[in-house]
């Protein structure tokens, strides 16, 4: 399988496309074509080889697939149904307590296994999950060091300190700007001399090595719903940058029996408005309390146009106020005795406008993070500690540091260089 790029210029090898994050014309790297698969096998691992096994064939790391989905979904991702007709994908059990990590692990387990530069730098822009995520993948990786870059004041208490908690080959940059700073500073030095001085790769959802394992439990999800005895699921996706509705879109694509794909996002209402409009234009983000979607130029957008022209058609999308998500985080508790996450919230609530609508069918929304992430905001709402699972408890207790960093290239060039 060959990968292009959304921009035309570049092709290459899928393990090509994952070692270089980003196409050298700017664009970002996409499977040339997309196959129909029939998922196969009973566990999530199974179906990620399954779905991912055409995309790999006649690629280097075509051997070591099974071995990769293995090291990468070593945690469930799992459905929970909260009614006869309503559920949540819980995909937040990995070791930092959020979605990224199903994606981060298989980076992880790919460039690994890749040819490289004996010391090469995964440079990743956070707006508050993502950071966390790659930073335990590569953790202690001999050969790797993480440069993480997050607006400073605007994620979580503990997001924060776990991006800062690490230590070893992992170093945190708080940036005075905003998310779409970070990520356009990362996009800079993929287009400059940086790029080859650091041995650069890329670890945002402009990787394809991140996106595509994100497919794998949408696939599994729908398939153990069909298993139960119910029809093809559809999902709402909570989304920033929008890598994991991609994923969602994709899997769907490729043969999952999914059925409809909508889209939440906070009051950073830029795929809402193109969608309603037919055109495409960045804002300057919005903090919200779902802060890790906010993004007022998402990445991703590129790779929707590219793959679905008629992006209308293939996929619809709402937003949700911040006074929205704290009625819905009150009224998810006292309907369900659930405790979600601001992220988790908005998919919730745009799920109650549906039902409100009179859409019917099976629906899960997929639960981002664990709420206890997000204490100071969960917690005043539902009138109970969230205690954190274990895993995130231990990154918690550990003493945690980050630097200060211009939201410039010279910036960046001057922490790479450090």
């Amino acid at each position: 399988m060959r990968c292009v790029s959304t921009r035309g210029a570049d092709s290459g090898s899928l393990s090509d496309a994952i070692a270089t994050g980003l196409a050298h014309d700017g664009g970002l790297f996409l499977p040339e074509r997309l196959p129909h698969v029939a998922v196969e096998g009973e566990t999530l691992v199974r179906r990620a080889v399954s779905l991912l096994a055409p995309l790999f064939e006649g690629d280097v790391l075509a051997p070591q697939l099974e071995a990769i989905c293995a090291g990468a979904f070593s945690f469930p991702a799992t459905t929970r149904w909260l009614s006869a007709d309503t559920g949540l994908l819980e995909l937040f059990h990995g070791p930092t307590a959020a979605f990224k990590d199903f994606g981060a692990r298989f980076l992880g387990e790919t460039m690994s296994r890749l040819p490289r530069a004996s010391q090469t730098t995964v440079l990743v822009a956070t707006s508050g999950d993502t950071g966390a995520a790659v930073a335990a993948a590569f953790h202690r990786r001999p050969g790797f060091r993480v440069v993480i870059l997050y607006p400073d004041g605007r994620v979580s208490q503990r997001q924060a300190h776990q991006l800062g908690a690490f230590g070893d080959n992992v170093r945190a940059f708080r940036v005075a700007g905003t998310f779409d700073d970070c990520q356009r500073l990362v996009k800079q030095a993929f287009s400059s001399d940086l790029r080859a001085r650091q041995a650069l790769v890329s670890a945002n959802s402009i990787s394809l090595g991140r996106l595509l394992p994100q497919m794998a439990y949408y696939a599994h999800a729908s398939l153990e719903a069909l298993a139960a005895g119910r029809a093809s699921p559809s999902f709402v996706v909570p989304t920033g940058n929008l890598g994991n509705a991609v994923a969602c879109l994709m899997a769907r694509a490729m043969g999952a029996p999914i059925d409809r794909v909508v889209l939440a996002t906070n009051a950073n209402r830029v795929l809402p408005d193109f969608l309603a409009t037919g055109r495409y234009e960045a804002q300057p983000s919005v903090a919200t309390l779902a802060n890790a979607m906010d993004v007022g130029a998402p990445s991703n957008v590129e790779r929707l146009r590219a793959l679905f022209p008629d992006v209308a058609g293939a996929v619809r999308a709402d937003w949700v106020s911040d006074e929205a998500i704290r009625g819905c985080i009150r009224r998810t508790f006292e309907t369900f005795g659930e405790v979600i996450c601001p992220h988790t919230a908005c998919g919730v609530e745009v799920l109650h406008r549906l039902r409100a609508e009179g859409v019917k069918g099976d629906f899960l929304v997929a639960a981002t993070a664990h709420p206890a992430k997000f204490d100071t905001i969960v917690e005043p709402l539902v009138g109970r500690a969230v205690p954190p699972p274990a895993a995130l408890g231990e990154l918690l207790a550990r003493p945690a540091h980050a630097e200060p960093m211009a939201a410039t290239i010279e910036g960046l060039t001057q922490a790479l260089a450090s």
